[in-house]
Formats: structure tokens, C-alpha cells, sequence
């Protein structure tokens, strides 16, 4: 099943830093910013986590909340949150649940061979979890932005 624009994020449960778990309905009345990166320490992951961490009062401002994914395990996450500072959890999809619904892998070339990875993308959703807009094979510089522009705009 994939999540299309209209749709409601569909329920599962998964864990996340700070002994969270991730459970789509937990979001209702705030807007869900859900955004999946590649891999954690990474440079381009790095920045735009940055990036939404620098910004994180303004999306707060807008009544959204931010959740980060990738498919790197719990204690990665840990280690990459705490290091960069970062106020928002980071969901582990190490089986790939997540990227499932939203059809986020894809074959990439990386030093000339196809490897199977994730493709950087991100969805927001409204207050009562419906899909309201995505953004696939997403680059970072001005990504941030462009969703903040979004959210507030849904305000």
C-alpha cells in the first residue's frame, strides 16, 4: 500500500529515539513533517537535519512536528541526534516499514555499481493525518525552506 496524496498515513508502530515509538495517530491535531534521509553522519544528512533543527521553532510556531527516518538502528539514531543536537526523534526503519508505505527505495549508482538505498524525500502531513504534499529525490540545499514555506501556507 502506498500513501498518496489525500490519504491518510496508515497505523504502525516502530521504534524511535528517546524510547519512543512511532505511531502516526500519536500526531493528530499538529502537522506531521515525516522526513527519510539516507544514512545517519552522512554529509547531506547531516546538514539537512541541521537545517531542520535550526528552523524547528518556527515549524513549532506553525503547529508541526518533525520526524526523521532512516533505515539505521536505534543506537546509530541515538548517537546521531545527541551529537548534532538535534529536538525532533528519528524513527529506526531497519525492516523497511516506512519506506514500504512510501516507496522510498530505489536503485542508485553509487562508485559506478546499482545499489538498492533510500531515495531522500519528504511528506507533510495536515492536522487530521492526511497527505498534503511530498517531496521525492529531494537535493538539500533550500529543501528546509521550502517545506517551512508549506507548512506555514497550511496554517
Amino acid at each position: 500500500m502506498t500513501v498518496q496524496i489525500g490519504d491518510s498515513i496508515p497505523q504502525c508502530s516502530i521504534q524511535a529515539t528517546t524510547g519512543l515509538v512511532f505511531e502516526p495517530s500519536s500526531f493528530l491535531g499538529k502537522k506531521l513533517v515525516l522526513y527519510f534521509y539516507p544514512k545517519d553522519a552522512t554529509p547531506g544528512c547531516t546538514v539537512e537535519a541541521g537545517n531542520f533543527r535550526d528552523t524547528i521553532d518556527e515549524f513549532t510556531k506553525a503547529n508541526a512536528v518533525i520526524v526523521g527516518v532512516s533505515r539505521d538502528s536505534l543506537k546509530s539514531h541515538e548517537n546521531f541526534k545527541s551529537k548534532h543536537e538535534l529536538p525532533f526523534e528519528l524513527v529506526a526503519d531497519v525492516d523497511e516499514v516506512l519506506c514500504s508505505i512510501f516507496e522510498v527505495m530505489k536503485m542508485k549508482n553509487m562508485y559506478g555499481k546499482q545499489v538498492r538505498g533510500l531515495d531522500r524525500s519528504t511528506f507533510l502531513f495536515d492536522s487530521k493525518g492526511i497527505l498534503r504534499h511530498e517531496w521525492r529525490g529531494i537535493k538539500v540545499p533550500g529543501h528546509v525552506e521550502d517545506v517551512l514555506k508549506t507548512v506555514v501556507a497550511m496554517s
